[in-house]
């Protein structure tokens, strides 16, 4: 767990640096630095399921090892590219970066027993949040203190010493009991790549959503009120309330379902625009929906390791991955052109709305399968007699 810590902590820099890199260094707008992240972004959630898959088939050694050159590679000549080359090769270095994420979620499946897997990524989802509350800090320090080709090339020397490391540790990624070997006939995707797992993934994309889109409303309104000096501490005491519902979550023998997380995570996101100002007003108000941000993270976790065979777990994993990078690339424009044509306040109504209609569909699509296959298994049932 501490070296996949250290494995997210240059993925959670990538955002910062590469914006701040492409507005300060090449000259570019915005808008520019948001097509590089997006191509970046699209490739992850593009490559994460094949590279689960790859991982199930081969192994994890090989994956770790073409996808930390390809990392390295990139970040130590991205400081040397020009814009368009750089947006080129966005798409092709997301698709190949290290899967630390679903990586760290599949060794705990192997490494943890069944009954104890909810305390595992409880607090895997807590170390998340610690990455990302150093990550980016320590990425913007260093580009604006330090030179941009420093600071890119140490980003690619972090990538490619943890992935070297990870290939050295080489952890299990199936546990004695899963007696299939690596490389084994896999099962059909129909058997495992169910509604119930669709409806998972897609409440997993709802989370993802709702919770950019609760940051960017954030930026928003303490910028709007010029309390933009804040925004450390404010975004430092949403990540504290995450980590504490995590331990919670985890120290529970029982805790809510995952979809019952979400719709609360969403719902308690809508009321916050009422009360967005002074500062501390908007703090506080937005620590009840972070309460909940970890315990639904690891909760998706635990159903999908739950749902997939082990054979496939790798894929079901990256498929995770891709669902909650497409929640965020889809969070972020949603709300800001809620924000653009309104206010911060509708910021987050757009933000627990969309959440909403994402975890409302992935609920409403398990009841149906489930209300259906009923009077099927009760008929099934009849006939034996």
């Amino acid at each position: 767990m501490v070296l996949m810590f250290f494995a997210r902590l240059p993925m959670t820099m990538t955002g910062v640096t590469l914006t701040l890199y492409v507005v300060s260094n090449l000259g570019h707008g915005y808008g520019a630095a948001g097509v590089v992240g997006a191509a970046t972004t699209l490739g992850m959630a593009l490559g994460a399921p094949l590279l689960g898959r790859t991982i199930d088939r081969y192994g994890l050694r090989p994956v770790v090892a073409v996808c930390g050159v390809a990392s390295t590679a990139f970040w130590v000549a991205a400081p040397h590219l020009s814009y368009a080359v750089l947006v080129a090769c966005a798409l092709p270095a997301g698709f190949l970066s290290v899967p630390a994420g679903s990586l760290a979620r599949q060794i705990l499946a192997a490494l943890v027993p069944a009954e104890h897997r909810r305390a595992a990524y409880s607090l895997d989802t807590i170390l998340v949040e610690a990455s990302f509350m150093i990550g980016p800090a320590a990425g913007i320090a260093a580009i604006t203190s330090l030179s941009a080709t420093f600071t890119l090339s140490g980003i690619g020397v972090l990538f490619g010493s943890t992935a070297l490391l990870i290939f050295l540790l080489n952890p299990p990624i199936r546990n004695e009991d899963e007696l299939a070997p690596v490389g084994s006939v896999r099962p059909p995707l129909r058997s495992w790549l169910t509604g119930r797992l669709l409806a998972t993934l897609l409440v997993a994309a709802g989370a993802l959503f709702c919770l950019v889109g609760t940051e960017v409303a954030t930026l928003a309104a303490l910028r709007a009120h010029g309390d933009v000096g804040w925004t450390g501490l404010v975004i430092a005491v949403m990540c504290a309330a995450s980590m504490l519902g995590g331990i919670v979550h985890g120290a529970v023998k029982k805790s809510l379902p995952q979809g019952v997380l979400m719709l609360l995570l969403a719902a308690l996101v809508l009321p916050v625009g009422l009360a967005d100002q002074p500062w501390w007003l908007l703090m506080l108000v937005l620590i009840p929906t972070n309460l909940l941000c970890a315990p639904t993270l690891a909760a998706t976790t635990e159903t999908v390791s739950a749902i997939a065979p082990p054979a496939v777990r790798g894929e079901a994993m990256g498929l995770q991955d891709a669902s909650t990078r497409l929640g965020l690339a889809a969070g972020s424009p949603v709300v800001g052109f809620a924000i653009d044509h309104s206010s911060p306040a509708w910021g987050f109504v757009a933000a627990g709305a969309g959440g909403l209609v994402l975890a409302a569909a992935g609920l409403l699509w398990t009841h149906r399968r489930r209300t259906a296959a009923a009077p099927a298994m009760a008929a099934a049932v009849q006939a034996r007699r």
